[in-house]
């Protein structure tokens, strides 16, 4: 038996000979052995070591001082409302942290015998609910049908929908209260709903079939050829693949409808205004009535930080769709 443990052969890859492999000359032009004296610096030395003292400490405490100072304004209205109005008027909501014992929640109870923020609450979830399930679901199917479907003037007709994107909301604003006018939905909430429903549809098409385009033409054919149909596709398929997406719509249209001032202002109902509405109204008639608008102001805040946070995870992922192949 010939023993596996014996001298290499001369002419063997593993000798000491064969095995030091030649430097090459861009190996040396890029900085060559680290403890080689006549080696030129390297040149990718100075980033790696910007890069590691961006990555310490100094770095994070810089980026916690910018989030607290850009949470500032947040704070200071949670902690004005819960001041009383006396409190309010004499100092600063930063002395709360030398008297704590400045904090109520007297302004929390006004605010819910106050019928008329509570009424706008409603009126607001009446607005903003409707508004963002008709752009969700009629998004998504224009999308699917933008994306998947053959039928004539296609292209033509998404190129006309994504040219509304660039149609400001201040332009429409006369023509379409004469036509709220003429068909008697001025000054109602259907009339908002149908406003922000038809302003938000351009951007939802243009997501969602670009969102719907990436979906592999391979899984679509093998569930036609399984016998679904497009409704079955669509329900099955498009929109638990689009979820992400169709979640990021839902909270971009939520907030964007909630904390509209301009539209409601003007094609609300009077006597049941929105939240910013109602608040714009609040200050009008009372003055600076902080101790009214600060609770009322951080209570319309809540809802829609409370929706953003319950669907965090999906919001990311369909900002992130697409980026990472």
């Amino acid at each position: 038996m010939t023993s596996r443990t014996g001298p290499a052969a001369p002419d063997s890859p593993r000798s000491p000979a064969s095995s030091r492999a030649p430097v090459s000359q861009g190996s040396r032009a890029s900085g060559g052995s680290p403890d080689s004296p006549d080696s030129p610096p390297s040149r990718s030395s100075w980033a790696a070591r910007a890069v590691a003292r961006l990555g310490g400490g100094a770095v994070r405490v810089f980026l916690v001082l910018v989030a607290l100072f850009w949470l500032m304004p947040t704070v200071g209205l949670l902690l004005s409302s819960l001041r009383s109005p006396s409190d309010i008027s004499e100092s600063g909501w930063w002395t709360v942290f030398t008297a704590p014992a400045q904090l109520t929640a007297d302004n929390y109870a006004a605010i819910l015998r106050n019928h008329t923020i509570t009424d706008s609450l409603l009126s607001t979830v009446l607005i903003t609910v409707p508004a963002t399930l008709l752009v969700v679901v009629i998004g998504s199917l224009a999308g699917y049908a933008f994306a998947w479907m053959e039928f004539p003037g296609r292209d033509w007709w998404f190129l006309a929908v994504v040219g509304l994107l660039v149609v400001p909301v201040q332009v429409a604003l006369v023509p379409v209260s004469k036509l709220f006018g003429e068909i008697g939905v001025f000054e109602t909430t259907l009339g908002v709903v149908l406003f922000h429903t038809a302003f938000g549809l351009p951007f939802a098409i243009f997501l969602l079939r670009n969102f719907f385009a990436e979906i592999p033409r391979e899984l679509l054919e093998a569930a036609r050829l399984d016998g679904a149909g497009e409704i079955r596709l669509f329900a099955r398929v498009v929109l638990p693949l689009g979820g992400p997406a169709i979640a990021s719509l839902g909270i971009f249209q939520f907030l964007w409808v909630w904390n509209d001032m301009l539209v409601a202002l003007i094609f609300a109902d009077s006597d049941a205004p929105p939240i910013t509405v109602a608040l714009q109204q609040q200050v009008r008639q009372f003055g600076n009535n902080i101790d009214v608008l600060a609770p009322g102001a951080f209570v319309s805040m809540v809802v829609p930080l409370a929706v953003f946070f319950a669907f965090q995870r999906q919001f990311v992922s369909g900002v992130m769709a697409g980026a990472v192949k």
